[in-house]
């Protein structure tokens, strides 16, 4: 799923090449334009990613693929990839959107065509972005870039050996494996080359060798040097210290002769845009801003002594758990604290909780990409591939840190508190530098673990990148916060030569015990309960949910499909469905004994008051049965890391539920287990009753 959709998709056609390109329209007419160059051939506009969804809120953002990849044609005349022929599609974008006057942006060949273009037409550019630009003659060329050596037939080829014609013609893929890893050289950059491969792979071998063969618009030095002396508009170059792919003499002469501001981004390689998205999306932003003479927001400072004490609070959208433990960590706070003010950065589901409690949801929530819509676009039949899930919602956790990240600029709040909120965690590590006030962070699992041998590799990669951050920057979290007990942590290492999940966790976290939103129900209030929901004393209920992710509506269908046998087996049973805020209840069938509900405010009351409850493997509906003493079933989706291993190792401690695997939900197997659990008498772990206020205690202190 995209971060932010195109507005416009259209294609211009010159010289017979069609070039596609993309509209993104922030909704404002007087918004600046900012055109996204293309690159080389080998990838297409999609790796501009990680800047359109950022970009877009506040200007309108053109984006175009070049010739040989994305939406474009794969021409095979050098003529169609020279400078004049990529000048001739910009302009003709241009024309066709309507663009009169537009910053550009441009990476390696595009910085080129950046600085091309502001010194061809003046008229219509403002200014240009050169992010590791190539500069023809500036520098000498290095050996595999010399004719001789992209021409030559070998019987083998190692390194840049591989920038061959012939090679191409053998082995795309493994050109751009070697390619991409050489020019992404970051430690932990493994989505990086991962896009980048991808996006290879929609070229063909010809269209790349005719771009190598295609001609520049400068014959020597003195033109290149003369060309970028031209340029009468603000230039800004970005470039990495630890460039693989462009010299850095090279990259320095086109800042020195174009005047312009330079940019060194130290320990970075040739795609900075890529691996160090916050950096350079906030140079973008305020070089577009000052070339447009865009007006400065209005200011209000307040003396800090008379400011109120105020919290941003961000709470993971992945499900409704982590909102309602939230919300009972604020409850306590706000008893430590009186007087203070909460403000949510948050995003459906969880805005639906919120609402009803009458908490203030931050207006800049509305800049949230759903994380919970791309979750349920990654799952299939009762199968979530949690961790991979995650991993490719890379561009919504960028576009999401930069709300935070706008936000926090412009707000003063004594405290950020983050529950599982991915993209602050992470990116504040990568960005230490922006953390202004006092930090806790909260998570109920900390691990990546692989759901296969071939995964180890990646899940300890990404461990790995965890462990060291912490390492670098131990008090970047003020507070980090395990909500749970050491004795729900996992022993599985956290990858090669790295510490267990459970040692490293108990050396830098705090405990706070579990968290629940609810007071204990005793017999009594059980009756209560249920003669409030209209359910007889001596009346079997089954209750089934699946949270509020909505990738659990094959499980809802399966027990349902076992309602009619389950019903044979347990005379009287009424089953009790609960689709959650983003299944649509209709689409469930109407049965006898059978009663649909959407989202339930209070679930926890139905968890209590039922005589049975089949669920996913969701740590928040399992806990809450635990901490109810109720007896259940759960199914944990198929590939679901946290599901599988974390969440069921966790009742495993506490003696709770029964484990069912989804393969065994057919009617017949699901009705006896049904019948046979229903009522069942339990003698789970008891489960603490204030991890809230322990938990309050623990962010009460950071301010």
């Amino acid at each position: 799923m995209r971060a932010r959709e195109p507005d416009i998709e259209g294609y211009v056609k010159r010289d017979g090449v069609r070039i596609g390109y993309e509209v993104f329209d922030p909704g404002d007419p007087e918004a600046p334009t900012v055109v996204l160059l293309p690159a080389w051939s080998i990838v297409d506009s999609r790796h501009w990613k990680a800047q359109v969804p950022y970009l877009s809120r506040e200007f309108r953002v053109i984006t175009i693929d070049p010739p040989g990849n994305g939406r474009s044609d794969r021409p095979t005349d050098p003529a169609a990839y020279s400078d004049d022929a990529h000048l001739g599609y910009l302009i003709a974008v241009l024309d066709a959107v309507e663009a009169d006057r537009v910053v550009l942006v441009g990476l390696s060949r595009g910085g080129w065509w950046s600085l091309v273009g502001a010194a061809r037409h003046p008229d219509r550019v403002l200014g240009a972005v050169a992010i590791a630009p190539v500069a023809p003659f500036l520098d000498e060329v290095p050996p595999h870039r010399q004719v001789a050596h992209f021409e030559r037939l070998r019987d083998s080829y190692d390194g840049w050996q591989m920038f061959n014609r012939h090679f191409w013609q053998q082995n795309l893929r493994g050109f751009a494996e070697f390619f991409f890893r050489t020019v992404i050289s970051e430690p932990h950059s493994t989505k990086q080359i991962e896009d980048a491969v991808g996006w290879s792979l929609q070229t063909t071998p010809e269209s790349l060798i005719a771009a190598e063969r295609s001609q520049r618009c400068v014959r020597d030095r003195d033109e290149a040097e003369a060309l970028l002396r031209g340029i009468d508009r603000p230039v800004l170059v970005i470039r990495g210290s630890d460039d693989h792919c462009r010299t850095p003499d090279e990259m320095a002469r086109a800042a020195h002769y174009s005047r312009a501001r330079d940019v060194v981004l130290d320990g970075v390689d040739h795609m900075p845009h890529t691996r160090e998205p916050v950096v350079v999306n906030r140079l973008l932003r305020d070089f577009v801003r000052d070339v447009t003479r865009t007006p400065a927001r209005p200011v209000r400072w307040q003396r800090p002594l008379n400011r109120p004490r105020r919290v941003l609070y961000l709470s993971s959208p992945i499900g409704l758990g982590h909102v309602e433990r939230d919300a009972a960590i604020v409850d306590a706070l706000r008893r430590e604290r009186p007087g203070v003010q909460v403000d949510w950065l948050a995003q459906h589901p969880v805005t639906e909780v919120l609402q009803r409690r009458g908490e203030r949801v931050h207006p800049a929530s509305r800049h949230l990409v759903t994380e919970s819509a791309h979750i349920e676009s990654e799952a299939g039949e009762h199968d979530l591939h949690a961790f991979q899930a995650i991993r490719r919602m890379d561009e919504i956790l960028v576009a999401n840190f930069m709300v935070f990240a706008d936000l926090a600029e412009r707000e003063p709040y004594d405290l950020w508190v983050g529950d599982e909120a991915w993209e602050l965690d992470y990116f504040l590590h990568e960005n230490p530098e922006l953390k202004r006030t006092a930090y806790a962070w909260l998570t109920d699992f900390v691990g990546w673990l692989p759901m296969d041998p071939d995964e180890a590799d990646l899940t300890g990669d990404y461990n790995a990148e965890m462990v060291e951050q912490i390492a670098r920057f131990p008090r970047l979290r003020d507070r980090a916060v395990f909500v749970g007990n050491p004795a729900d942590l996992v022993d599985d290492p956290l990858g090669p030569g790295l510490p267990s999940v459970r040692d490293w966790t108990t050396e830098h976290f705090t405990f706070s015990g579990y968290v629940t939103d609810f007071a204990a129900v005793d017999d009594e209030e059980r009756a209560r309960l249920r003669a409030e929901l209209g359910w007889a004393p001596d009346e079997p209920v089954c209750v089934a949910t699946v949270g509020g992710s909505g990738v659990g509506g094959d499980l809802l269908r399966k027990v349902v499909d076992a309602f009619p046998a389950a019903r044979r087996a347990v005379p009287g049973l009424r089953l009790v469905v609960v689709a959650g805020p983003r299944l649509d209840p209709a689409r469930i069938p109407a049965r006898e004994g059978l009663e649909v509900h959407g989202y339930v405010h209070g679930l926890h009351r139905l968890l209590a008051a039922c005589d049975l409850a089949i669920t996913h493997g969701g740590l928040t509906t399992t806990m809450t049965l635990t901490a109810h003493r109720r007896p259940f079933l759960y199914v944990p989706l198929r590939n679901h890391f946290e599901q599988n291993r974390h969440v069921r190792h966790r009742l495993a401690a506490y003696g709770a539920g029964t484990h069912v695997d989804y393969g065994q939900t057919d009617p017949d197997h699901l009705a006896a287990l049904v019948a046979e659990n229903i009522g069942r008498r339990v003698a789970y772990r008891p489960v603490e009753t204030d991890g809230a206020q322990r938990a309050a205690a623990l962010l009460a202190e950071l301010f």
